[in-house]
């Protein structure tokens, strides 16, 4: 989990994240956010995840709940 934070705070060029935070809330959430998302679930997860299924979510816990329902 703390790898998930680090990487994503990193994808969203801050500092730290919390799983309630709201994805739209960040000013570096945009196309490139979603793409970085996408090739970090492929890498690491083996997930592929689709520009769709992220633009659908709210919240990094709604992302890694997605994530965590294709392992």
């Amino acid at each position: 989990m703390e790898n998930y934070l680090s990487v994503i705070s990193e994808i969203l060029e801050v500092e730290t994240v919390e799983l309630s935070d709201e994805l739209d809330s960040f000013e570096a959430w945009d196309s490139l956010a979603v793409l970085s998302i996408i090739a970090f679930c492929d890498s690491e997860y083996s997930v592929a995840l689709s520009a769709k299924e992220i633009g659908n979510l709210d919240t990094i816990l709604g992302l890694k709940e997605l994530i965590d329902s294709k392992l």
